[in-house]
């Protein structure tokens, strides 16, 4: 017997949308599924399309919540499913026809990946900004569990509603959480520091829709100073599980607002390393600011800070040739 798959579909004003985004699931090749569809408030007729829907396919079933939000949403749906795997779908977005059936395989051949999700497109095309496609293809080129695990506190490695999870490993770490910040970010590095991998499926199987409006624009929960709080908390544990003193490389914006938040979890740098030769001698937060040169393998964990395109692979280049290990001596975490 097929493991049951229980799609957790939450939806509000999506009448433009929803018919297309539930077909989508309900026409999967993988047909051993339910869909948990809630209604999170909606003033539009989106409602009685999911309900017609649901009168022609007994796998839907009708739920609603009164406008409390995505999590309380997310948190109805999971108690009312049954499936050994839960889904998420949005509903805007479009799931291509074996994306459920491919991620099924994953988990059940992978017994230590948690979550699943897969490489997606964002569409319509016109309304995707230069940060929004250097983000798509930064997730899709993220496909392995050591990949996810290397860049975790760079940002979200997976596209929310392309998720599929273990039942075992979504309640171990307490689902979906309301922390005031980005749920689905802070439900991956849960499941990451309890131990559970996070992979995607080498296919594009899920066509992801933008527009102004999508609340990843518009709430503040999803800004990027509720990201780095966000990550923060579990950026801590990890640098005092390697049990060295702590690094930040870069001095600049980016690397002194992460240890403001640091700070915040009782964690200060011995000192900041930069490449900019004027900051040399200099200070930054009242930590001194010393050059990438004085670094020694297995002495400290060095917390990559910069965000400037490209500088990743930059510094993984400096690093690897001269014995520094990712993971172990050093995390990027922008």
């Amino acid at each position: 017997m097929l493991p049951l798959v229980s799609v957790l579909f939450p939806y509000r004003n999506a009448a433009e949308t929803v018919e297309q985004a539930l077909d989508s699931i309900l026409c999967q090749t993988y047909e051993h599924l339910e869909v948990c569809a809630v209604d999170d408030g909606s003033l539009d007729e989106g409602a009685s399309i999911v309900a017609a829907r649901a009168r022609r396919d007994s796998r839907v079933r009708c739920l609603s919540t009164d406008g409390r939000g995505l999590v309380a949403a997310l948190q109805h749906a999971h108690r009312f499913s049954h499936g050994e795997y839960i889904a998420r779908m949005d509903s805007d977005d479009i799931s291509l026809p074996t994306r459920i059936e491919r991620q099924v395989q994953w988990l059940r051949a992978n017994p230590k990946v948690g979550v699943v999700g897969v490489q997606v497109e964002g569409f319509p095309t016109d309304d995707l900004g230069e940060g929004m496609r250097r983000y798509i293809d930064w997730q899709n080129a993220l496909v392995t569990p050591q990949q996810h695990a290397q860049e975790i506190f760079v940002e979200a490695p997976l596209c929310h509603p392309t998720a599929l999870l273990r039942r075992e490993a979504l309640e171990q770490v307490g689902g979906w959480i309301d922390t005031k910040g980005p749920e689905d970010y802070d439900l991956w590095l849960r499941l990451d520091q309890a131990g559970w991998q996070l992979a995607k499926v080498t296919e594009v199987l899920f066509r992801w829709r933008h527009h102004a409006g999508r609340a990843t624009f518009s709430e503040s929960r999803y800004a990027l100073a509720r990201f780095r709080e966000t990550k923060a908390k579990y950026l801590a544990h990890r640098i005092r599980s390697l049990a060295m003193p702590m690094v930040i490389w870069g001095a600049g914006p980016t690397g002194k607002r992460l240890c403001r938040e640091l700070e915040s979890h009782g964690l200060r740098p011995r000192y900041f390393v930069d490449i900019d030769p004027r900051k040399m001698g200099r200070e930054a937060r009242g930590i001194p600011i010393r050059s990438v040169q004085e670094l020694r393998s297995g002495r400290e964990t060095i917390v990559v800070a910069v965000g400037a395109r490209g500088a990743r692979n930059l510094i993984r280049d400096f690093l690897i040739p001269r014995g520094f290990v990712e993971g172990k001596h050093f995390l990027f975490a922008a």
